[in-house]
Parts: C-alpha cells; structure tokens; sequence
C-alpha cells in the first residue's frame, strides 16, 4: 500500500504570512487537522489544528482585548508553525507511515514528489486504512485466536477450519504482540478472522475443537 493511493490530493496550503485567524478558519471549514506551510513554492513548515487552538484558548483565558486583537489581525502562522517538518514521499508505503507517526508522535505528515507537496496524510487517512481493514462499513463477524506462533500452512489451516462450518471468510490479520514478537519468538501473533457466518457459536466451537484458542468474538448479525 503506497501513501500516494491514501493521501488527500490537492491539499490547501498556506503561506508564513498568512494571518492564524484564516488558518484556523481554512481548517475549520474544510475539516482539516493540519495545512503545509509553502513559501516561494518550497515546505517550510506545517500549522496543524492544535497549533491553533492553544493559541486561540490562550488568548481567552487572559480576556485581554489586546491580545484578541492581536491574534485576530498580526499573529501569522509563521509565528508558531513548526518548521522543517517531517514528510512522506508519496511513493513510501503506509507501514512506513505509520511507524514514523508512531515513533514521532506525529498525526500528519505532508506528502512530497521530491520537493514539491502534493499531498497530506493524517489520522483520518490511517483511521479510514483500519477501518477497511478491519470491515467497519460492512457486516462481519470476526475471532481473535489466543497467541501461536504462524508457521507455512497456519493461516490456511485457519481458512479451512472456518470454511468447514459454511462460514465465508473475508480476511486474517496476523498481528504481532509486540515489536520483537512474544517470549523470544518473532513469529508468534495473535490471529483476527473476520467473516460471514449464520452461527457465529459454531465457528468459535469448532475452532476451539481444532485446538485454537478463541480469545474474542464479535457476533456482527452478519447473515
């Protein structure tokens, strides 16, 4: 999965001199969470949705009018974006993504075809993968087997044992218990199935009868 195909095109930009008042306007009205920052046709920085309301809570709380009026006509984005910020090209994949939002703490990242933006790609963009993953908009059913280490064979094995009580299966996430795997063993997962069934009691029965060990179920009235 490459972030080119996930990203939002055609993202709105602003430029340092913009006033923050329009920024958080420009994010409010669009249901943005962050605009890239372009001067000269070059990234310099990113004004995310929290810049703007820290900004605009702490203008409240000292009710000042001078400070409302500053916020509303001088304040510039340039005077609190954060510069030099972390980018994705648009031909990285999500895992990677998704790493190094998790090992930055970052939400949102503008997309980049070498040093133009043409993209932006935030918590919505990564919410909207989990959910396709994970079949929110449709009616699945779905197990979480206990850990087992997934050797060749595994995950058909699991296919076959679902399909074998008339069950339709959709998908099988293999998902690490941690980054390095469980107790020395990288291989090691827990196994989400998500599919379509009459009998969802079946399922977890005859699994459990196979050996798994069914930690969850979720029963989607998914006939």
């Amino acid at each position: 999965m490459i972030v080119r195909n996930w990203m939002q095109h055609n993202p709105k930009l602003v430029d340092g001199d913009t006033l923050l008042s329009e920024a958080k306007r420009i994010l409010s009205e669009h249901n943005l969470q962050a605009l890239p920052v372009v001067d000269d046709g070059r990234l310099r920085g990113v004004i995310t949705r929290a810049h703007c309301l820290q900004a605009a809570h702490f203008v409240a709380r000292t009710q000042n009018a001078d400070e409302y009026s500053f916020f509303a006509n001088r304040l510039k984005v340039k005077d609190i974006m954060v510069r030099n910020p972390s980018t994705l090209q648009a031909t990285d994949t999500m895992e990677e993504c998704l790493r190094r939002g998790q090992d930055l703490g970052i939400g949102q990242f503008p997309v980049m075809d070498g040093d133009k933006v043409i993209g932006v790609i935030s918590s919505r963009e990564i919410f909207s993968l989990a959910a396709h993953f994970l079949g929110a908009w449709e009616k699945r059913c779905g197990v979480t087997l206990g850990p087992m280490e997934v050797k060749a064979g595994t995950i058909g094995r699991i296919a076959d044992v679902v399909e074998g009580t008339g069950a339709e299966v959709q998908a099988i996430y293999p998902i690490a218990r941690n980054e390095n795997g469980s107790n020395g063993h990288p291989r090691e997962r827990k196994i989400i199935v998500r599919f379509r069934a009459a009998e969802m009691k079946k399922v977890v029965a005859v699994l459990e009868a196979a050996g798994f060990s069914v930690i969850e179920s979720v029963d989607a009235h998914c006939t």
